[in-house]
């Protein structure tokens, strides 16, 4: 891979892929170090790129395994060595503070955010993917190494989900009102 290469690509996407590593991670540090670790894993890797997908897409599926990585870690390291980690029903929970405290948000997106880390860590991922970084659902297939009927199930479970979460709120804030 070539300077030129690799600074086209980190141009192009690098503002996508730390922001989705932000909405994973939580935390501003750790989601810059884990961009870091992508473009690494990009650089040994590029020769191998086959071209069967974006570039984009190939990147996503790259930070999306770098994510992954860093929370089987995490899990790891707090006593759950023994246990397997099941990305079908665990909860990604971070204990680092939410990007509220570095973003201004409405409150809306706040409420949709805090009612996101109840999701699974799939629907958490697949919505991050459709809605925070638009990406189509043939684009987060190819990144989850899913078919595109589990990423619409997985997406309409956790749409699902989340008005159940946030109902509540908007039925007291339309008493408020």
């Amino acid at each position: 891979m070539n300077d030129s290469v690799f600074h086209r690509l980190y141009d192009a996407y690098h503002q996508d892929v730390f922001q989705f590593l932000i909405y994973l991670v939580k935390n501003r540090t750790l989601a810059e170090d884990l961009a870091h670790e992508v473009y690494v894993r990009v650089l040994r890797s590029y020769d191998q790129f086959a071209g069967n997908s974006s570039e984009k897409t190939w990147l996503f599926a790259i930070a999306k395994n770098v994510a992954i990585d860093h929370f089987r870690k995490q899990a790891v390291r707090q006593k759950h060595s023994h246990d397997f980690f099941d990305w079908e029903t665990e909860q990604l929970h971070s204990t680092t503070p939410s990007p509220e405290d570095m973003l201004q948000a409405s409150d809306e997106f706040m409420q949709v955010e805090s009612a996101l880390e109840n999701c699974t860590g799939d629907q958490k991922m697949v919505i991050i993917m459709r809605y925070f970084q638009d990406l189509s659902i043939a684009e987060t297939a190819q990144i989850l190494d899913w078919t595109e009927a589990k990423v619409k199930t997985t997406q309409h479970r956790a749409i699902k989900f989340l008005r159940q979460q946030l109902q509540p709120i908007r039925e007291q804030e339309a008493k408020r009102q």
